[in-house]
């Protein structure tokens, strides 16, 4: 197994960060195989959405909508409704596996690997892409 962390910066608001180039670059070259996609927090995600056309937007407003962040969580250090970006991985995995064909990344027309991370308290996330080959 081939494997690499690459840091993504995200800032200090909620963001849905496209990473699909850099899982590209990663696979290039390695032939057929699974790529697995890991972010090792306890307060983001990984998505295969649509990006560019509102949906990285509506992901975060329907999360916004689901989780609220407000003074209902439990867990309460950090920012205001942080106990919220605890709750997310439950919905938004913080995981993704993606099948790569003749090193490609055998995704859907629309679909790109984002990095979801509502969590503006750590504008620094890291990204573990491992290549399992066939």
């Amino acid at each position: 197994m081939h494997t690499e962390v690459i840091t993504v910066r995200t800032g200090s608001r909620p963001v849905v960060r496209d990473i699909t180039r850099e899982a590209q670059r990663f696979v290039d070259g390695q032939g057929d195989g699974l790529l697995h996609v890991f972010v090792p927090h306890a307060t983001a995600g990984l998505a295969l959405i649509e990006t560019g056309s509102g949906s990285d937007d509506d992901l975060l407003s329907a999360l916004d909508d689901l989780l609220p962040t407000d003074d209902r969580w439990r867990h309460r250090h950090g920012s205001p409704g942080h106990g919220r970006d605890h709750v997310l991985p439950a919905f938004v995995p913080p995981y993704a596996t993606v099948p790569v064909l003749a090193g490609q990344l055998a995704l859907g027309t629309w679909q790109s690997i984002c990095l979801v991370d509502p969590n503006g308290d750590n504008p620094t996330r890291q990204v573990r892409f491992s290549f399992l080959p066939a």
